[in-house]
C-alpha cells in the first residue's frame, strides 16, 4: 500500500525539542523527494522542509537553523527535528512526496494524511 504517515506530535514549551516521523511506502521512500508541510491555525499550508532523494535539504527561511530534516533508508522514515520551537511554529504538520518533473502525491485538492499537531506552548 502506498502511503505517508506522520506521528511524533505533541505539547512542547518553548525552546524544548521534538522529533516527527514520517514513514513512507517504500516505492515513495526510494522513488520520491520528501517533504514536510505545516498549517498554522488560521493559516495557509506552507512547506516547511525537503529532503531530496540524494540526500540534499533545503528548509523554508522561517525555520532555518531550528529544524533539521533527514531520512532513514532501513526505516523507509523522513524526520523532522525541531530544536527550540516557538509558538508561531504550531500547527498540523504533514508530510508529502515529490516525484521529480511530475508533481507530489497529494495534491492541493486532494485529501492529505491526517498529520500531527504540534503545539508550542508554556
Amino acid at each position: 500500500q502506498v502511503q505517508l504517515v506522520e506521528s511524533g506530535g505533541g505539547l512542547v514549551q518553548p525552546g524544548g525539542s521534538l522529533r516527527l516521523s514520517c514513514a513512507a511506502s517504500e516505492i515513495l521512500f526510494n522513488n520520491y523527494h520528501l517533504e514536510w508541510y505545516r498549517q498554522g491555525p488560521g493559516k495557509q499550508r506552507e512547506l516547511v522542509a525537503t529532503v531530496t532523494i540524494d540526500g540534499r535539504t533545503t528548509y523554508a527561511d522561517a525555520v532555518k537553523g531550528r529544524f533539521t530534516i533527514s531520512k532513514d533508508k532501513a526505516k523507509n522514515t523522513a524526520y523532522l527535528q525541531m530544536n527550540s520551537p516557538q509558538p508561531e511554529d504550531t500547527g498540523v504538520y504533514y508530510c508529502n512526496a515529490l516525484l521529480p518533473g511530475r508533481g507530489r502525491y497529494f495534491g492541493p485538492d486532494t485529501n492529505w494524511g491526517q498529520g500531527t499537531q504540534v503545539t508550542i506552548s508554556s
